[in-house]
């Protein structure tokens, strides 16, 4: 009896032991797993810290980076407001100077138009263009300005030229008085002549003035002669371009030679009443394409 029992308890026994034994087994590879996780979990939380920081230093270097190109952008807007701001003043004063110059010179209107408002322009305001930022309307302002101030450029050009003409013109012209003092005692036309009597042509002008009075040259130009001309007495002849010619006779004396330049109202000779003359009076000639006209159309101007 007692040995029938005792191999039961050794049974139960081995059993015991086994199942203590897988229990162990078992907590023993949970706690591997569950240590094998939390070291996962572990790291992957150290990693997610770890990519939350490099995105969020991105960030404020994206954000740092945006400030600096905003302060460039602020800078190039103000230098180029500046530059608008120097080339509307400069488009101005161009205006004013060609408005003047047209006003001295007297050219017809609309000839040169300094009138016309100098191109503006710039971004449009409102909601659509409000926080938002950009050059470009700026740079095509600046474009349409400096347009302008080439335009304006061009027409001063222009009219420097035309007023340069006209100084040159008139300097040519002989509109200068070739005596300062005297009087007409002899016109241009048809006159009865004192040494025959007879209706004749007269080329010039006779101006009475007292001996040794002088002479002025009534244009600029060159002297093309100065010497002794028959019945012109002493005679000086001055070409002035465009046509045109004066003479001055009857002189006492010359004081230039051909070939010399003269300018207008410089002293040329001193009167007198050498050739044909009856009494001391400088005898004024002009000529246009060779062909005498009356002095006193160009001497009123």
């Amino acid at each position: 009896m007692a040995r029938t029992c005792e191999p039961a308890r050794g049974a139960r026994t081995a059993r015991w032991r086994t199942g203590a034994l897988a229990t162990g087994l078992v907590l023993l590879v949970a706690t591997a797993f569950i240590g094998g996780a939390w070291a996962g979990w572990s790291q992957a939380r150290r990693a997610s810290l770890d990519d939350l920081a490099a995105l969020s230093a991105s960030v404020s270097e994206q954000a740092e980076s945006i400030e600096r190109a905003q302060q460039v952008a602020n800078e190039q807007v103000k230098s180029l407001a500046s530059r608008v701001g120097r080339i509307q003043a400069r488009i101005t004063r161009l205006d004013a100077l060609g408005k003047r110059l047209t006003e001295v010179a007297s050219l017809r209107r609309g000839e040169f138009d300094f009138d016309a408002a100098p191109a503006l322009g710039g971004p449009e305001s409102g909601p659509a263009t409000a926080g938002r930022f950009t050059v470009a309307p700026i740079e095509e302002l600046l474009g349409g300005l400096e347009l302008a101030v080439q335009d304006r450029q061009r027409q001063l050009g222009a009219l420097e030229t035309v007023i340069r003409s006209r100084r040159l013109a008139s300097l040519l012209l002989p509109t200068g008085l070739p005596v300062e003092s005297g009087y007409i005692s002899s016109g241009f036309g048809s006159r009865v002549d004192p040494f025959t009597g007879s209706e004749e042509p007269h080329e010039g002008l006779d101006l009475a003035a007292a001996p040794g009075t002088p002479v002025l040259a009534a244009a600029t130009g060159i002297v093309s002669y100065a010497d002794h001309g028959g019945s012109y007495g002493m005679l000086v002849e001055i070409t002035h371009g465009g046509g045109y010619v004066t003479r001055y006779a009857h002189n006492a004396s010359i004081l230039v030679q051909p070939g010399e330049t003269v300018r207008q109202g410089d002293t040329i000779a001193l009167l007198g009443s050498t050739g044909r003359s009856t009494g001391p009076h400088l005898h004024f000639e002009v000529l246009r394409d060779g062909e005498p006209v009356d002095p006193l159309q160009y001497l009123s101007r």
